[in-house]
């Protein structure tokens, strides 16, 4: 089967939208997404919460952070619920340019070897803009089966082997978020600011330009590339505060035409509830 690549312009989307095989999957998140959802959305998309779908609700963040995978279980029962199969092609967005839940449900697909998979480049604004159809209310969804996956086949690391790659001149550790957090001037979501030692700072926003697009693949393949040059490409692991928003640099990866890199699910709330060391600007503390 020819790969398809990871994102979709808006342009290409009336093609496929009505198609029987293609599924649009709405994925925005906060307090007001369901309500915003049943507003308006892309004509067919199925909605799906970041917290309660694509993640399990921890009891503690400090096993496994504020946003763990859920079981392989409990995802493919979802894909059987949302219509599903391993033949659907799947689009999905977001709100937020594809920078948070979207790219976590591509990296899910992804790592259950899903092929037909694709984020719509500048999310539910630019499909909008290019006045692809929408829709009000709930759609009408024809379930299937749960989808038959076993494992998670993309590259995950722990958070001892994250320790131990702190440890290493042969990995490179990328925070994703923006610089502030990152530096340990400011963090407004987990209980301590900084960052974990040695990793390095690319902001995810720097995969985007000023039109909140995805920046050329040849921009990003050059760019990382030439990041990542000094390391095998399974030691270099990617993480965010909780594992979502660290999904968008691996889908710039693909876009790239380079290999995903390993994700850290748990991210920094988890090795910042774990008495682990910890990094501002350059002091440990």
């Amino acid at each position: 089967m020819q790969q398809i690549p990871p994102l979709i312009e808006p342009s290409e989307l009336q093609a496929l939208i009505d198609l029987e095989s293609t599924i649009l999957i709405d994925v925005r998140t906060g307090p007001n997404a369901k309500a915003a959802y049943e507003t308006e959305h892309l004509k067919g998309a199925r909605f799906v919460d970041l917290d309660s779908e694509l993640a399990e609700i921890p009891e503690n963040a400090a096993f496994g952070g504020r946003h763990p995978l859920p079981s392989i279980e409990n995802f493919t029962q979802l894909l059987g619920h949302l219509g599903i199969s391993p033949n659907t092609h799947v689009i999905v967005y977001d709100d937020k340019f594809g920078a948070n839940a979207a790219a976590r449900f591509w990296w899910m697909l992804k790592a259950l070897g899903h092929e037909k998979v694709q984020v719509i480049n500048g999310g539910l604004q630019a499909a909008l803009k290019n006045s692809i159809p929408s829709n009000s209310g709930n759609e009408i969804i024809q379930k299937h089966g749960a989808y038959t996956a076993n494992d998670w086949n993309l590259g995950r690391v722990s958070m001892s082997e994250v320790e131990k790659a702190t440890q290493s001149n042969n990995h490179i550790i990328i925070d994703v978020r923006d610089a502030d957090r990152f530096n340990g001037l400011t963090e407004s979501i987990d209980l301590v600011a900084g960052h974990i030692p040695t990793a390095i700072n690319v902001p995810f926003t720097e995969n985007l330009d000023k039109n909140g697009l995805f920046l050329p693949s040849e921009h990003l393949n050059e760019k990382y590339s030439r990041l990542c040059s000094s390391v095998p490409s399974n030691n270099v692991i990617v993480h965010c505060g909780s594992g979502v928003t660290a999904c968008h640099t691996l889908l710039a990866f693909a876009h790239a035409g380079l290999e995903i890199p390993q994700l850290y699910v748990g991210s920094w709330s988890e090795w910042s509830r774990n008495e682990k060391p910890m990094a501002r600007n350059s002091t440990l503390f």
